[in-house]
């Protein structure tokens, strides 16, 4: 069983105002694949306002806000960093 302090929670907070649940849903995917054994779970938050959030652990690691919307690779990469340090993401551990 997994203790609270071995969690690998990430959290994607999405504005419905905006419509953006299909963008977060795939990210959701593309992270789920690729950190199938890693993570112990994956949130989808209804926000408002714009909000495009990526969250490891309660630690933001992608703001729309100050970033622009991630590409998949670069929000793995940090996802990677934060729970699966040394993990091979292939192609996506390329320049970034």
């Amino acid at each position: 069983m997994t203790k609270p302090s071995d969690g690998r929670r990430v959290e994607i907070e999405y504005c419905t105002q905006c419509r953006w649940l299909p963008r977060a849903a795939w990210l959701a995917q593309e992270l789920l694949t690729t950190f199938e054994a890693e993570l112990t779970e994956l949130a989808l938050k209804p926000g408002r306002g714009g909000v495009f959030v990526v969250r490891v652990n309660d630690e933001v690691v992608w703001d729309r806000r100050e970033q622009g919307f991630p590409e998949p690779t670069a929000v793995k990469r940090l996802v990677r960093d934060r729970v699966a340090p040394g993990k091979s993401l292939g192609h996506s551990d390329g320049p970034g």
